[in-house]
């Protein structure tokens, strides 16, 4: 029985890498969301430039879900070599919508779904003379095709065709005639709409539709950043690259056109890190942008910007790993690295954004953090928050914001005599003051070493001074436990408690807010905590205190998030269920609803011992 649904379905388009199909894959998500409906739009890519295959899913869900639920609903199948691997894909019921200028022999393809061809070579070799011509143009013609089985609303895509043309206005025409090409094509030829199919509806709101590595550009220039140091590295880049837009409209003298911002393209990641720590120093709000290589490249820099205390911003947009690891795709593999970056005992604040609207707001909060605690924070992205679009709240700016600077000794307070030491903790929670360069011509003064020193920062290798000043780092990790963003909770029943919780942060979010719709039709209650940041509130102990058992949803191997509760929080491990995800897709509502649910019904197996007994 074929597939029945309206606003609620998933569409892949499966392409080759380099052919121009992805404005074009674009175009349909947002003619989607025009129509008033949520979407959720993720780009599966090589890491390569051109030739190896690529995937563009669309999840089309008036309910709003905007994690990947699993499954595939209508495949647009572009790319003969994946041709039989992306039939596989389709759910029961589905359909498969492909090129048929070259009829397929029918074992390449199924009963249990609905087969959709429109001659697309031949329609393009028809119109078209040019081969790059008949390429790109191919592509807007099955979305076309598409508007037609779908029943979508045909004047949006020509609006959106317009709007993208606009400053070449010579290719609104011919883009537009391609688009009807393939819709006429199927409104003759096919039966339109198929059993999956668009209506408008108003459940957008005021949402918007970013990436989170824009957003975190954006925060960036909110957070009052002036400086940052790069080097280019899948999936970050783009971070560096949107600084650099909003600086342009944000960071530029109104009447001398001069530029209050710096951007270093840096050798390597090495030296990038270098210029932050040496323009947070000197009281700059400076930040780098990386992935898991970088950080491990980075480790020696971390280590002296922690104990020399020393801020900076580091946005690190995770990737599969180790080593070069599938560079385009995604996990949440970097907690262990940066919590205990640099070699020795050191702690470094984590924030866990969940979509683009958090990745601004934490990001511009990592400066002020930064700031306040003298320290490196890092921004936890990972390639799905990063380089997907992603529907979210708006983003609040507030022109009237003040910046957290911290404690700075200034210049009247030297001057009247104010005792001055670097790594003097006069209110106990474990922050000394500093002062920038220039303060004073004769005061306020010290040497920055990674070596150990006193309290004034005077150079000895005794090892009482030494405890002494790892101690006040301990005392500066606990007072960041109530300066870093909250754990967000959730009762299954309101006030009261389930037996059960699942803990899970960043981009696992989306999946999770579904996945536990999915969990309670089968009767199970379960009671959520959202992680947002390390080190770890008291809630988080509270929480597990509060469940026989608390599932820990990641998407890395190796449990990362729940090995850093049990170290930190003194959690019985026995008492954490990992949940795991880690083959570079983002992790689906489908995998963890099954997977909680799987372990939750094993639980209600009577043993066959007890029974003979």
């Amino acid at each position: 029985m074929p597939i029945q649904s309206v606003n609620d379905f998933v569409v892949r388009f499966a392409n080759v890498n380099g052919s121009g199909s992805a404005s074009a894959n674009e175009l349909f998500a947002r003619a989607v969301m025009r129509m008033g409906v949520p979407v959720s739009p993720r780009n599966i890519f090589p890491s390569n430039i051109q030739g190896l295959p690529t995937w563009y899913e669309v999840r089309v869900t008036e309910a709003g879900h905007l994690g990947a639920r699993g499954g595939v609903d209508l495949m647009v199948a572009m790319n003969p070599q994946t041709f039989d691997k992306d039939v596989a894909s389709v759910e029961t019921g589905g359909y498969l919508f492909y090129d048929n200028t070259k009829p397929l022999p029918a074992a390449r393809f199924r009963d249990d779904i609905t087969v959709i061809g429109v001659p697309l070579t031949a329609i393009c070799n028809r119109e078209y003379i040019d081969p790059r011509q008949r390429q790109l143009f191919k592509n807007i013609i099955y979305v076309g095709a598409l508007t037609a089985i779908l029943d979508m609303d045909v004047g949006v895509v020509e609006k959106l065709i317009a709007e993208q043309f606009r400053a070449k206005d010579t290719l609104i025409e011919p883009n537009v005639h391609a688009l009807h090409l393939g819709r006429d094509y199927a409104l003759m030829n096919l039966e339109c709409p198929i059993g999956i199919r668009m209506k408008r509806a108003n459940a957008i709101g005021d949402r918007i539709l970013m990436e989170g590595n824009s957003a975190a550009g954006l925060g960036a220039v909110y957070g009052g950043a002036t400086v940052c140091a790069w080097y280019p590295i899948t999936p970050s880049t783009s971070v560096a690259e949107a600084f650099g837009r909003h600086c342009t409209r944000f960071r530029v003298e109104g009447k001398s056109k001069t530029n209050k911002f710096a951007i270093i393209q840096a050798e390597d990641e090495l030296a990038s890190i270098g210029i932050v720590i040496g323009a947070g120093w000197n009281g700059s709000r400076a930040f780098t942008a990386t992935s898991g290589p970088g950080i491990s490249l980075m480790q020696e820099f971390l280590g002296l910007a922690y104990f020399a205390e020393i801020p900076a911003v580091i946005v690190d947009v995770q990737r599969a790993g180790p080593s070069t690891g599938m560079p385009t795709r995604t996990q949440q593999c970097d907690i262990m690295s940066c919590a205990y970056a640099s070699h020795g005992d050191t702690k470094h604040v984590l924030l866990f954004p969940e979509d683009p609207a958090e990745v601004f707001e934490m990001t511009a909060q990592a400066f002020d953090l930064a700031d306040r605690l003298q320290t490196p924070i890092f921004v936890m992205l990972d390639l799905d928050i990063g380089m997907n679009h992603r529907l979210s709240r708006p983003l609040k700016w507030d022109d009237n914001r003040k910046f957290d600077r911290g404690k700075i000794m200034t210049a009247a307070a030297l001057e009247a005599g104010k005792d001055f030491g670097r790594y003097l903790d006069v209110d106990n929670d474990g922050i000394p003051f500093r002062t920038l360069p220039g303060t004073h011509p004769s005061k306020g003064a010290y040497f920055t070493r990674g070596t150990s020193r006193d309290r004034y920062a005077r150079y000895t290798e005794d090892g009482g001074p030494y405890a002494d000043n790892m101690q006040r780092l301990l005392r500066k990790f606990e007072t960041a436990k109530g300066l870093v963003p909250r754990p967000v909770r959730l009762n299954a029943g309101g006030d009261r408690k389930a037996r059960y919780g699942a803990i899970y942060y960043g981009s696992t979010s989306p999946a999770m807010d579904e996945a536990i719709h999915m969990i309670a039709d089968r009767g199970i209650p379960l009671d959520m905590l959202r992680v947002r940041g390390f080190p770890f509130h008291q809630d988080v102990n509270d929480f597990i205190a509060d469940h026989d058992f608390v599932f820990v949803v990641e998407q890395n191997r190796d449990a990362q998030l729940r090995t850093l509760i049990t170290t930190e929080c003194n959690i019985d491990p026995m008492r954490l269920v990992p949940v795991l995800h880690y083959d570079g897709t983002p992790i689906t509502a489908r995998y963890i609803a099954n997977t909680i649910g799987d372990h939750l019904d094993a639980l209600k197996v009577t043993p066959l011992r007890k029974v003979m007994s």
